[in-house]
């Protein structure tokens, strides 16, 4: 039995504007999606006026609102880290001891600094596509360099990066589930009768996350933006309480403890690992998010408040650990006066709530990304901000997002169960943007050999003792993140092999759109010209349209009147009227067909009966009847054929994975009982 489905077109890459579903099944229009973000530029900051008041209190603004979707993760580690490095249950456990807690703190501070600091902050995130961040926009640039020398070298590290990116999925998932169920757990300390109430909720308070996704990154910033500036500068100041009761700790600043419990107590230091990653797991939903803020917003707030605030606090609780060995179990509750316990309970609740916002924005730009590079379908994406193209919300991935976390929710039940499965996607994530950016660097700066040996060699070093360590958690669940990133690997690769098959069939099936047109002109063509103005929707103008030549080869019609459109997405908000449209005669100025290109910024939904309506009659051989015309859509219906080309179950779960487009025709605006659709068979 054949199976059937949409399939999609031969550049999966493009995408129409905001909040636009895709048919990804033909030629409906698909131009250049543009949604990388602006980096520079993000919202309210405008270089204009930064030397304005208003330009400054917009800046702020916005670094307020990446203090809100960004910093969340990164934020509330400092809540359970040192805790979990010290818990007595852990299979590899930590002894408490005045040397161990030194070394512990210092491992810490390094860890931040050399990942999130250096890699991230000071290295990764100067490689941005378009201003979009994270490890798909460095297989972007990949790609684009894929051409140079090393180029077996490049297609290696893509296909690495497929897999960092299928790894952040489920980092994606997983953070939600445990952030949130860590922060509810704290109401089992204000009253232990609630502790069954402890997963209901839980899952209520995800549900509600995941429905207000929809309002977008700036508006969800502004509400989680200043809980966290409170919450920054409440862990600042208990941390520096603590540091004052033990000024000594400060010496773990030094290198030299971290070095010399790294090696002097190896076997110790290398489990600890597995726990001191929690520091940093954030650290790739901070590039991921880039382009929803611009870089120097993220940059700004992690320098001046997110850094120093988490080290005062992992400070201020060694220090709290050196005074009595006994606050290893909850050190960062035990810092906080008694008075001020309950009301740090409710803001570390709202915290680590907030701490799921930075995975569910960066997934959205992953997922976009993906889509752009072919390795998922064109997905429906809204833009949320007129100012700032990166901020967006895709739904798909937000409804699915919301089902993995609440399986996970009601599967383990508890934060302690998921504990071991965290750093194990985020520690193999990293290592592999390191690996990309170190590539890209040689690729695109031209940086000498001998400066990326040395610094690829010190941070891969570090990314791979933590890889190293959290191995040794497999089998107490790190294999989750694996087997989730495993099945988002699968689904990608096996979308953008079925791609390629499909390309190569449609590209031969189109044929050349001038060559067509000459063909319709000759004296002996066996084509009936009826009145009336047909409108075929076409992704450029170098092909045939499908639906086109099919109504040609099989109907022998044409009409009057024939406009091939193709959509165009400008990375720009709105297109002015007199940049709208394009038009190409294609060679003849008297037969009746012509090629219009109308853009939309990717703030605009586009309207195809509304871009027509406002041609100059002048140059489309006369006036159009819009009123009566006929809108044709190309389609391709897949079947799993005998060639050899996949194996049969990747030639399902390809087949099964293009139901997700959506619908072209509602898309664009185009009048239901006058839409055609028409296409043809593809064999994969």
């Amino acid at each position: 039995m054949a199976d059937r489905g949409p399939a999609p077109t031969p550049d999966d890459r493009s995408a129409p504007a905001s909040g636009s579903g895709h048919d990804g099944a033909g030629d409906n229009g698909g131009g250049h999606n543009g949604s990388g973000g602006s980096g520079g530029g993000p919202a309210g900051s405008g270089h204009a006026g930064a030397a304005s008041g208003a330009g400054a209190l917009a800046r702020l603004a916005v670094v307020v609102g990446a203090l809100g979707v960004v910093f969340g993760d990164l934020g509330t580690s400092p809540l359970y880290t040192l805790q979990t490095v010290f818990n007595p249950n852990d299979p590899h456990p930590v002894p408490v001891s005045t040397q161990n807690v030194y070394g512990v703190v210092s491992l810490v501070f390094w860890s931040v600094t050399v990942i999130v600091s250096v890699t991230y902050v000071l290295l990764a995130m100067r490689a941005d596509n378009d201003g979009e961040g994270g490890i798909m926009a460095l297989i972007t640039l990949l790609r684009r360099w894929n051409a140079r020398p090393g180029r077996r070298a490049a297609a290696v590290l893509a296909a690495l990066g497929i897999f960092g990116a299928s790894l952040f999925f489920g980092d994606s998932m997983i953070t939600p589930a445990i952030s949130v169920l860590s922060a509810v757990e704290g109401l089992k300390v204000v009253q232990p009768s609630l502790r069954s109430a402890v997963v209901p909720i839980t899952a209520a308070i995800i549900v509600v996350l995941f429905l207000v996704q929809r309002r977008g990154t700036a508006a969800v910033g502004r509400v989680f933006g200043p809980v966290m500036v409170l919450w920054f500068t409440v862990i600042a100041a208990c941390g520096i309480s603590g540091i004052a009761d033990h000024p000594g700790i400060l010496r773990a600043l030094s290198p030299g403890y971290a070095l010399s419990f790294l090696f002097g107590h190896f076997g110790t230091a290398f489990f600890s690992l597995a726990a001191v990653v929690l520091a940093v797991t954030g650290a790739e939903a901070l590039y991921a998010d880039m382009g929803h803020f611009g870089r120097r917003p993220i940059t700004r707030a992690w320098i001046f408040l997110v850094f120093p605030a988490c080290i005062l606090s992992y400070f201020g609780q060694g220090a709290l650990i050196l005074s009595d060995h006994d606050n290893i179990s909850s050190p960062f509750f035990l810092l906080v006066p008694h008075w001020g316990r309950l009301p740090m309970v409710v803001l570390a609740t709202a915290a680590t709530v907030i701490a799921s916002q930075a995975v569910i924005t960066g997934a959205y730009s992953v997922a976009s990304q993906a889509a752009q590079l072919g390795y998922l379908p064109r997905l429906r994406i809204a833009h949320t901000s007129e100012s700032t193209i990166g901020q967006i919300y895709v739904p798909w991935i937000n409804w699915l997002l919301m089902a993995s976390v609440l399986t996970l929710v009601f599967a383990f039940r508890s934060s302690t169960a998921l504990a071991f499965a965290f750093g194990m996607a985020v520690t193999g994530t990293i290592t592999i943007t390191t690996l990309l950016f170190f590539y890209i660097a040689r690729a695109k700066w031209g940086t000498p050999v001998w400066l990326l040996s040395a610094g690829a060699a010190v941070l891969l070093a570090v990314d791979l003792l933590f890889v190293a360590a959290n191995m040794t958690k497999l089998i107490h669940g790190a294999w989750l993140p694996l087997l989730i990133g495993l099945t988002a690997f699968t689904v990608m690769t096996t979308w953008q092999r079925g791609r390629e098959i499909v390309t190569a069939d449609r590209a031969r099936r189109e044929g050349s759109l001038r060559e067509f047109v000459d063909e319709l002109r000759t004296p002996h063509a066996p084509v009936m010209q009826v009145p009336g103005t047909a409108v075929f929707l076409n992704r450029d103008k170098h092909t045939t349209p499908l639906a086109m030549r099919a109504n040609v080869e099989h109907n022998h019609v044409r009409h009057d009147q024939v406009v091939i459109l193709s959509i165009e997405t400008q990375p720009v908000p709105r297109v002015a009227a007199q940049d709208r449209v394009d038009i190409d005669d294609l060679g003849y100025s008297d037969d009746g067909i012509i090629h219009v290109t109308a853009r939309y910024g990717y703030m605009e939904t586009p309207d195809v009966p509304a871009a027509l309506a406002g041609l100059d009659p002048a140059h489309t051989e006369g006036p159009l009847a819009l009123d009566e015309a006929s809108y044709f859509l190309s389609t391709i219906e897949l079947r799993r054929g005998k060639a050899t080309t996949m194996s049969p179950w990747r030639k399902r779960l390809f087949i099964a994975t293009s139901y997700i487009t959506a619908d072209a025709a509602e898309h664009f605006g185009l009048p239901r009982d006058r839409t055609v659709i028409m296409g043809a068979n593809i064999e994969v």
